[in-house]
């Protein structure tokens, strides 16, 4: 049986190098960035802490590519001291961390053509025909979670634990537990809104039906706010504003499934003769 298999597993080692290499070239490149990358990350925290913080690049004697490698945060971001860290490593794995997820995100289409490149030779003609479409609106939904993410979800959460208690507490963030919840919050919305895309491909090659979907639907309930809690602050907020696109991205998937493999009552009929 391992024999068989073994073909597989050398495939899966090529296309999971290939992903890997691709990833780290492209990690190289945002850590070239990190500066750059930095100040647009601390965007939602700074705004919700009431610094005015933009993004301007010099071009007029240099290219877009040389105003982004020069690219200096402003002073009166560093001399204010706004973000603080309390070991001498924790910036550098801080600066990691953001241009990992910057280089993820960077080289999604290339991870998922060879996630494609493993998956096609099991499926028919016809199936394969669906990669461009298959890594397009991945990489799209991708990025739109994200982008939720970055407009919505952080700014509003920020916001309102910036508020609370402010006549009392006073709040100085901490660079590696800022950075700790922006990639996770990050990466989990991103990954979230890939469940139309993963239930169209699902529902093409007959594994879920609409059906199916409408069945699962009250524990798909419990496990989106159960995921939503994981993933976002320790705020009531946050959990809703992440787990309703969820809910509304779940029945939106119905729609799709029942588009492109609705169920058939002739199905079940013909499963109990």
């Amino acid at each position: 049986m391992f024999e068989d298999f073994k073909p597989h597993l050398i495939e899966l080692r090529k296309r999971l190098i290939i992903a890997v290499c691709i990833l780290f070239v492209v990690f190289f490149i945002t850590f070239a960035f990190w500066e750059f990358i930095l100040t647009w990350m601390i965007h939602p925290i700074f705004s919700s802490m009431g610094i005015e913080q933009t993004i301007i690049l010099e071009t007029s004697n240099q290219s877009m590519a040389e105003a982004i490698f020069n690219y200096k945060m402003p002073e009166h971001m560093k001399n204010n001291q706004f973000m603080i860290t309390t070991s001498m490593f924790e910036g550098i794995f801080a600066v990691f961390k953001v241009s990992f997820l910057s280089a993820f995100i960077l080289s999604l289409p290339l991870i998922l053509w060879q996630v494609w490149l493993f998956v096609a030779p099991g499926l028919y003609e016809n199936e394969k025909k669906h990669i461009l479409p298959f890594v397009f609106f991945a990489t799209v939904m991708f990025v739109l979670g994200c982008a939720f993410c970055y407009y919505v979800v952080l700014p509003t959460s920020f916001t309102f634990a910036m508020n609370f208690g402010k006549d009392i507490f006073v709040y100085i963030p901490k660079m590696s537990e800022y950075v700790d919840v922006f990639v996770k919050i990050m990466f989990g919305f991103g990954v979230s809104f890939e469940f139309p895309v993963v239930s169209f491909f699902l529902a093409k090659i007959g594994l879920i039906t609409d059906k199916s979907l409408k069945s699962f639907f009250r524990y798909a309930i419990v496990i989106i706010f159960v995921f939503a809690g994981i993933i976002t602050p320790p705020d009531v907020i946050s959990q809703i504003l992440m787990a309703i696109p969820l809910l509304l991205l779940y029945a939106f998937s119905i729609v799709i499934v029942r588009m492109v493999n609705p169920y058939k009552e002739l199905d079940d009929e013909n499963a109990k003769t």
